[in-house]
């Protein structure tokens, strides 16, 4: 049932040595493309790495997690544009309707980017529904330049994110992580005045598991939102997302300044 899959998904960084099966991966790749895409028009891409050598650059590219060179699959998704111009240019568009193939703008890369995004969580769910594990690294943002050059990234097709799947070497046994509640979580008909007291309430079921398993920062007592801004907004590898993002982002925003 889709719920059951929905609801035991969690990520897996170990995984068994057994390779995934071709008829499996076969399916997997077909279900991915049964995501939702605007125009059914597939504005991304995705790069199977299977080169052990590529494996092991993104394992240190991102933040040096050795896991994802051990992974028996691993999908490089793209927001990506610069096919469909190749494709206007061979077709030739601009003569028959009049009209100039412009660059792609930060609107097409949005477009892209949900593309992109909505076949990697079908790719994710599609895997918990033929057995397979999955995990997303959303470190694939940082470090442009090596990537690009390893993948020969043209201008217009950005990192999305990476998955890693296989076969669990073994099912986690803990809880799962917690979410927040519903009533707690979810906006109706507009965006609220955010308080403290209202952001209390949405992560008190991430604050209480944090705090039982003495995760949380300044010896326990700190907050939820405490260990996010010290673990992860101020971090070093978010500055260099940061950094990188602007870097492959950059050509999208030229086409608004024409």
């Amino acid at each position: 049932m889709l719920d059951d899959v929905i609801l035991r998904r969690r990520s897996y960084r170990t995984f068994a040595s057994r390779p995934v099966e071709k008829e499996v991966e076969d399916k997997l790749l077909t279900m991915t493309l049964r995501a939702p895409s605007g125009g059914n028009m597939q504005l991304w891409s995705m790069i199977r790495v299977t080169d052990p050598e590529k494996k092991a650059l993104l394992a240190r590219t991102c933040d040096n997690q050795a896991f994802i060179a051990k992974a028996p699959l691993v999908y490089f998704f793209l927001s990506d544009t610069h096919k469909w111009i190749e494709y206007f240019k061979g077709s030739k568009c601009d003569e028959k309707f009049g009209k100039p193939i412009r660059n792609p703008g930060i609107g097409d890369f949005h477009l892209g980017m949900q593309d992109a995004m909505a076949a990697a969580q079908t790719c994710v769910l599609a895997a918990e529904s033929l057995g397979l594990r999955s995990c997303y690294i959303g470190d694939i943002i940082e470090n442009y330049e090596t990537v690009k050059e390893a993948f020969h990234l043209p201008t217009f097709a950005a990192p999305a994110c990476l998955l890693v799947i296989g076969y669990p070497k073994e099912e986690i046994k803990a809880p799962l992580l917690p979410r927040p509640d519903n009533d707690a979580f979810y906006f109706t008909d507009e965006y609220p005045e955010i308080t403290y007291e209202m952001m209390e309430k949405m992560y008190k079921n991430q604050e209480d598991f944090s705090r039982e398993n003495k995760t949380l920062p300044l010896d326990n007592t700190g907050t939820y939102g405490d260990r996010y801004f010290n673990k992860k907004y101020t971090s070093d590898f978010m500055a260099e997302m940061n950094r990188s993002t602007k870097i492959f982002l950059s050509p999208w925003f030229e086409e608004e300044k024409d």
